[in-house]
């Protein structure tokens, strides 16, 4: 089997990147709410479902998630059994997905 290429690397600039932060955490009144917004945009955005590597396994991301921590996670296929990942921890396939910038954006929010 083919391994797919990840990386968590972002293509995008600053600049976007600080408009997107911009867009999802307007009206937000605290941390929470901020990253509810990130989680709005992510869910709304991001294609899925798509395929990347998880300690070295490929796994299926099925859907986003926001946890009772305001953490937001992937949850992901392997087999029969499901599991959640942060996102910030996720690794990208190469090509990414459509949507990933709202990823980059919110690693940019958390100082990643």
């Amino acid at each position: 089997m083919t391994k797919a290429k990840t990386k968590k690397t972002t293509k995008f600039t600053a600049e976007y990147l600080d408009k997107l932060i911009e867009d999802a955490t307007t009206d937000a009144y605290n941390e929470s709410e901020q990253a509810g917004g990130f989680f709005a945009m992510i869910e709304e955005n991001l294609s899925l479902p798509f395929t990347t590597q998880v300690l070295g396994q490929a796994v299926t991301v099925a859907k986003v998630d926001i946890t009772g921590r305001d953490q937001i996670v992937a949850i992901y296929v392997y087999g029969k059994s499901t599991q959640a990942i942060p996102i910030l921890d996720l690794p990208m396939p190469d090509p990414p997905p459509e949507g990933t910038e709202w990823i980059d954006a919110y690693r940019r929010w958390c100082g990643n």
